[in-house]
């Protein structure tokens, strides 16, 4: 394959051509390399390196301007809009950088287009205030203000070309028209010829530069044009260039001939879907690995979007010894950007006390974790135990010995706009010498990136000042990461070459790989930040959508020209905005059907491996045996036993093995903490009760003392997250709800002629149990809540903070209670608690048990009940318990017997908390 700058220095080759005085301007400066490649490959002989310059460069030496990019454009533009404006109506500096990016971008174009400002403007104001006119003869202030803004567009424009102009500086298109009022005198005073290689999409001062040079006869343009584009008048990829070759004066007397006819040659391509991003990554990987390693110094890859970078670089094959990256890297996804955004979070909240979850981001971070070591464990291990959710500078300091790290991570309230860029480059500097310990070179390329812009916003705003508040600094840096790349180094000759599609410029390869052709992608679609309407851009030739659609058009066609083998990956995925539409160059290419072209279509989806899942489970080893025999010894509790009734594996894990859930700092009060300050409240009112009756006084005090009860429960409790706002609040109030609905419930009772006494309040009891199939002791432990004698009838009382209904805690099968865990957990709870006392206090037969459910008060004492419909019977009789032993013995020779494994009896959707 013969490259289109190999052929144009052939063309040049002659003999009364000096190579040495020539001037190359190319669209980059990457394609300078590969020119001067090619040109030490066709010369014969030593000669001196010709002057090459990007189009951008160019421009400079004309105009005698220097370039500044768009952060110091903003900068100047805000002191020009401070000096016009006045000082009751300026802006801050974080509302301005919201309009005056666009602005400026209006600006460039106005300039780059070479647009008279002035009449231009002028009718911009004149579009708002025809919008604006119907509204009311008598236009409020805001209008008034909104339409004052653009009319005073063309001041603003004139105040920063003269700044600009008075210091030699000038952003992109103030340097584009000045170069073109200067060609004339540039060109007149030239000794060397132009030569302009590959350009496409030009705008009216590049245009204006390159006919000048024309005329004179200083220049020759080489385009690379294919014939089936340039005949073909509704191509978009030819679109410019017919333009330039019917109206430039210079081809109306020398019309242009020399187009190619690559594009019709021999090539495979293939058009191939793939489900997401990173699996056009991952098959890209594996187009790689097919190819031979030697035609690797001929492949380009083209990333349609740059976030697809590192998965890339991480699914190229072995075999690629060398890789040239020409393409930037947005700084917005390097993995340090996201701690530096947790740290201007901890300083935007202006809180006394830092919130546990951004203090666990910060001191987890990647960057930061190897750092601090063990301390970090230990901290959050402290912040879980003690429920920390606000935590104080001190403690944090305190945890980790006083680091100078952790202090520039946690500052003082309040800090100044300089003391927390001091403390940024600080923190770099610390993780800097970390990362050239682990020789991380990706890593501390990144660093040094946010080094430099933080040097920058320092350089700035010791300059200019405009910069007050750390919010400001917050927005700006935002609008810095958003815009800047991490642009990679490399050999630009050395094996496989990765680039975006304006990378790929004047360049050949003979196998392409481009990925994303997806609407919205490639092309970008409609998307466009600017002040200036659709109809007055086309009016103007001032470029739209359209426009830049059909520039990426040409570049996709023109890297299609001289190849011999592509592949076109794209999305097929329809789960986001533009997702799953393959390009329309991928649509056009079909419709084309060139009979040279072998297009294959593919479908790809990644192998999976389908798991079936299946009911799990776990032999009795003899260590598990003697784990059980310690537990018997301790004694089962009736929630051990109810675990094990709904799943044997949960009782295995949480029991056998010791695996609870993890323990959470509890933000917003558990279900559980609710309950326990529940039933701490009622073990305090009652506990001094245990063997006297209830009277309406006692309860009446109770209620009149109660919502203070909840609150001292809750600060005890629950001591270390506030409780006086939000949802903490809410349930706060329903925890008063609860005791006051209780105590009212206690006194309806009482006005009703029930003679209630207490007689064992929140028991710690224990029994043995004889299971003559086991050779070693059992007991049941477990803890009552309440005991009470009700008209001379002995109740065991269980109090549920949940709901629960009385269908719950009725059995007509003895022989269900110890399998159906949703029908009959409640009846086993209850006449566990029955059998207990029983075996520990002297009650009178018969006796009752049930529960009082706060979120069913109006049940009241929800009892245990034999039998069905009419037929239920509420006393609990010996024999009763005789019959619930005779189950529960069989339950506990289950538990303990070794032949029988722990089986699990549903397949949960979620192993994680095991």
């Amino acid at each position: 394959m013969k490259s289109f700058i190999s052929e144009v220095l052939e063309k040049l080759n002659t003999p009364s051509v000096n190579f040495s005085e020539l001037i190359f301007i190319l669209p980059s400066k990457r394609a300078g390399s590969f020119l001067l490649k090619e040109l030490a490959k066709i010369s014969d002989q030593n000669i001196f390196t010709p002057t090459i310059f990007s189009i951008e460069e160019f421009t400079e030496e004309i105009s005698g301007l220097e370039a500044i990019d768009n952060t110091i454009t903003q900068f100047e533009f805000y002191n020009v809009y401070k000096e016009l404006t006045p000082p009751e109506e300026v802006e801050d500096f974080d509302t301005f950088i919201n309009w005056s990016q666009s602005l400026i971008h209006d600006f460039n174009e106005i300039d780059r287009y070479l647009i008279d400002y002035q009449p231009f403007f002028d009718y911009l104001a004149a579009i708002q205030d025809q919008k604006h006119w119907f509204l009311s003869e008598d236009k409020t202030d805001l209008i008034k203000n909104y339409l004052n803004f653009w009319h005073k567009l063309p001041g603003y424009y004139e105040a920063l070309a003269k700044k600009l102009q008075e210091k030699n500086l000038g952003y992109q298109g103030l340097i584009y028209r000045q170069a073109a009022e200067n060609i004339s005198a540039y060109s007149a005073g030239a000794n060397s010829k132009h030569i302009f290689i590959g350009f496409n999409a030009l705008n009216a001062s590049e245009q204006k530069i390159i006919q000048q040079l024309l005329e004179d006869e200083k220049a020759e343009v080489f385009w690379d044009i294919d014939e089936n584009f340039y005949q073909d008048k509704n191509h978009a990829a030819s679109l410019f260039l017919r333009d330039y070759l019917k109206k430039w004066e210079y081809y109306k007397k020398d019309p242009f001939q020399e187009f190619s006819n690559h594009f019709s040659e021999e090539k495979n391509i293939e058009l191939i879907g793939v489900p997401k991003n990173i699996g056009q990554a991952k098959y890209l990987g594996e187009i790689l690995n097919n190819l031979d390693p030697e035609e690797f110094k001929s492949t380009a890859v083209i990333l349609g979007e740059e976030e697809l970078l590192l998965p890339t670089l991480n699914s190229l094959p072995a075999t690629i010894k060398e890789l040239n990256i020409t393409m930037g890297f947005p700084v917005r996804n390097a993995p340090i950007n996201s701690l530096f955004e947790q740290l201007f979070q901890l300083r935007l909240n202006g809180a006394q006390n830092f919130y546990f979850k951004e203090v666990i981001a910060v001191i987890k971070h990647p960057a930061l974790y190897p750092l601090l070591s063990t301390s970090v464990d230990h901290f959050i291990e402290r912040i879980h135990n003690e429920n920390l959710v606000y935590i104080e500078r001190a403690t944090i300091l305190e945890a980790f010995e006083n680091s100078d790290l952790i202090k520039y991570c946690f500052p003082e309230k309040n800090p100044k706009v300089f003391q927390l860029l001091e403390d940024l480059q600080a923190i770099i500097h610390e993780i800097k010498i970390h990362l050239k310990a682990e020789n991380d070179k990706l890593g501390l390329e990144f660093l040094y990136h946010f080094h430099m812009l933080f040097n920058k916003l320092e350089n700035l705003n010791s300059r200019y000042e405009h910069i007050k508040t750390i919010k400001s600094l917050h927005n700006f840096y935002r609008e810095l990461v958003g815009t800047q790349t991490l642009d990679f180094q490399g050999q630009p000759f050395e094996g496989l070459q990765l680039m975006g599609m304006l990378e790929s410029r004047v360049l050949d390869f003979e196998t392409v790989i481009i990925t994303s052709l997806n609407e919205g992608v490639l092309p970008a679609g409609k998307s466009d930040a600017s002040f200036i309407p659709y109809d007055l851009k086309t009016n103007n030739q001032l470029p739209t959508f359209r426009e830049k659609d059909a520039v990426y058009t040409y570049h996709f066609y023109r890297i299609l020209q001289r190849a011999k083998k592509v592949y076109l990956l794209y999305n097929t995925e329809a789960d986001g905005l533009n997702s799953g539409e393959k390009s329309r160059f991928i649509t056009q290419l079909e419709i084309e059907n060139i009979p040279n072209h072998h297009l294959v279509k593919k479908f790809i989806s990644p192998k999976t491996k389908v798991n079936l899942p299946q009911l799990r489970s776990i032999a009795k080893t003899p260590e598990i045996i003697e784990k059980l025999k310690v537990l018997a010894l301790s004694g089962f509790s009736p929630s051990a036993l109810t675990t094990y009734i709904r799943n044997p594996l949960d009782f295995y894990y949480q029991y056998i093995i010791g695996v609870r859930d993890k323990e959470e700092v509890e933000e917003t009060i558990a279900f559980n903490t609710l309950g326990t300050v529940v039933h701490n409240c009622l073990e305090d009112l009652y506990k001094p009760l245990c063997g006297r009756f209830l009277s309406e006084d006692l309860i009446e005090k109770f209620l009149k003392n109660s919502d203070d009860k909840i609150s001292a429960e809750f600060e005890k409790t629950y001591s270390k997250a506030p409780i006086q706002n939000g949802k903490n609040l809410l349930i706060l109030e329903v925890a008063k709800r609860y005791l006051h609905n209780f105590l009212q419930f206690e006194l309806k009772r009482i006005k009703a002629g029930q003679a209630i006494k207490i007689i064992h309040i929140e028991e710690d009891l224990r029994m043995a149990i004889s299971v003559n199939e086991l050779a070693f002791p059992v007991f049941i432990r477990g803890k009552v809540d309440r005991v009470e004698e009700c008209n001379g009838i002995s109740t065991i009382i269980d109090y549920k903070t949940g709901k629960v209904e009385n269908k719950q805690l009725a059995i007509a099968d003895w022989n269900e209670i110890t399998k159906d865990y949703d029908n009959y957990a409640k009846c086993f709870q209850v006449l566990t608690y029955a059998g207990l006392i029983a075996e520990n206090k002297d009650l009178n037969f018969p006796i009752e048990a049930g529960i009082i459910s706060f979120k069913n008060m109006r049940s009241g004492i929800l009892k245990f009940a034999e039998g069905k419909g009419k037929d239920k019977n509420h006393s609990i009789s010996e024999n009763t318990l005789s019959e619930f032993g005779q189950q529960l013995k069989s339950l506990i020779y289950e538990i303990c017997d070794p032949n029988v494994p722990f089986m699990e009896k549903e397949i949960k959707k979620n192993y994680g908390s095991y």
